[in-house]
């Protein structure tokens, strides 16, 4: 079966500046049936107005969530030996060009969406590009890809997004999902905060988002999982195996008795006296 949804594993902060476990975080999302696995690349002092991080402790001590620039390469090359792309999100100009050489697309964040300078970067690299709308106003968003279209961006994959950690399942509108697809043409997906299935069946099988961007984390001790927002790997698994048996049981529309039925096809009533099996298996009983 061909995919119909890709599965992007979002790792955000939760690699801890550990090689090693982040270079799992690329194995688990390859085993459990992602398309691929993003990250990262943002500098705290580039990322916050220095105002912000001179009064707020909390905020300037995400220093420790930074992702060495030393892990792009082996993380990029992981990610080829496993057969799944990888990505990562630039949150500061320079990080468009560092990032050039091992991403096979860009991930614009939500909070980035209003920056023209940033999607002017990453359109000028002629990459795919995929953009979350959380928080922005059609109005916004036409702007944003309009300033991306313009600037090269040639492979645009939207995503309707509610940034809130975790969102609340009822405010997920996902209705947005064929707005927006109808009124920018281009595929659009679901970046998922709102940590409930139900949520993420609906946006695929109702309103067809070709792509799902959840948050994951190992097991429970990542910087981010207190949150509420993310995944661990079983919990996530489980849903996307529902998803790809949801496809396989489409079929051809054409309506013939299945090959597991036939076993069965021969114990139905017999028309004559309206008991089972049929007269032929009764004879042969």
């Amino acid at each position: 079966m061909k995919r119909k949804v890709n599965f992007i594993a979002e790792v955000s902060s939760n690699h801890s500046k550990d090689l090693n476990r982040s270079l799992n975080f690329v194995d688990t999302a390859a085993a459990i049936g992602c398309s691929s696995v993003k990250f990262q690349l943002f500098k705290i002092d580039q990322l916050f107005a220095p105002e912000i991080l001179s009064k707020s402790n909390e905020i300037a001590a995400r220093k420790n969530w930074e992702l060495p620039l030393e892990f792009l390469a082996p993380l990029s090359n992981r990610c080829k030996e496993k057969g799944i792309e990888f990505s990562c999100t630039p949150f500061y100009l320079k990080a468009v060009e560092e990032l050039f050489d091992f991403v096979d697309f860009y991930k614009i964040a939500s909070y980035e969406l209003l920056w023209d300078e940033l999607l002017i970067e990453c359109a000028k690299t002629k990459k795919p590009i995929i953009l979350s709308t959380g928080m922005a106003t059609l109005e916004e968003i036409e702007h944003a890809v309009k300033i991306l279209k313009n600037s090269g961006c040639d492979n645009l994959t939207l995503l309707h997004c509610v940034s809130s950690y975790p969102s609340p399942h009822q405010e997920s509108n996902l209705s947005a999902i064929e707005a927006m697809r109808n009124l920018f043409n281009c595929e659009v997906g679901w970046s998922d905060h709102s940590f409930n299935s139900g949520v993420l069946y609906r946006s695929i099988f109702k309103w067809n988002a070709s792509a799902i961007e959840f948050h994951i984390d190992l097991e429970g001790e990542g910087e981010e999982f207190s949150s509420g927002h993310c995944w661990l790997p079983n919990q996530i698994a489980e849903v996307i195996k529902n998803i790809d048996y949801g496809f396989e049981s489409d079929g051809d529309g054409v309506k013939v008795p299945a090959d597991c039925e036939s076993i069965e096809r021969v114990w139905r009533a017999d028309p004559s006296d309206g008991l089972r099996p049929l007269l032929k298996t009764r004879k042969n009983y």
